[in-house]
């Protein structure tokens, strides 16, 4: 996804770093129907509500911020790029305000299993984080070879 842009910078690989985020959504949506299926074991149909409808707050937000900070144009120059993705996550915290405070407040709900699955969406996206990091650090500083 970066690739080395010369002394003073980094380039990302838009279209790479979309399909990253786009994985990252759909594994946090995999999560979520796993977290139903857990809780409709444990806490019967409404833990399986609530757990689908936490877990779909995440990644229903992280879907707004991924299609906002790599959208078609956000590539077009560095100022533009920054501007999407802090726009992406606005939205993105603004959408989880707004949903959780509705589903608290207009649902019967069970917030063990509503946050539980909300942050089991967290642990997708900082593992994917943590795995691709390591790739990023390799091509921002690249080694010297000695012959």
């Amino acid at each position: 996804m970066l690739s080395s842009a010369g002394a003073n910078g980094v380039a990302i690989d838009l279209p790479k770093a979309r399909r990253f985020a786009l994985r990252v959504v759909a594994g946090q949506a995999v999560v979520t129907v796993i977290a139903g299926i857990l809780f409709w074991g444990l806490a019967g149909t409404n833990g399986a509500r609530s757990a689908l409808l936490g877990g779909g707050i995440g990644t229903v937000a992280n879907l707004a911020m991924a299609l906002l900070s790599f959208g078609s144009r956000s590539g077009s120059d560095a100022q533009y790029a920054m501007r999407a993705f802090l726009v992406g996550e606005a939205v993105k915290l603004g959408l989880v305000v707004v949903l959780f405070v509705v589903v608290l407040k207009v649902l019967k709900v069970s917030p063990a299993a509503l946050f539980a699955a909300y942050v089991a969406t967290f642990f997708v996206y900082w593992i994917a984080l943590a795995s691709a990091l390591p790739r990023f650090g390799a091509l921002a500083a690249p080694q010297e070879h000695k012959d």
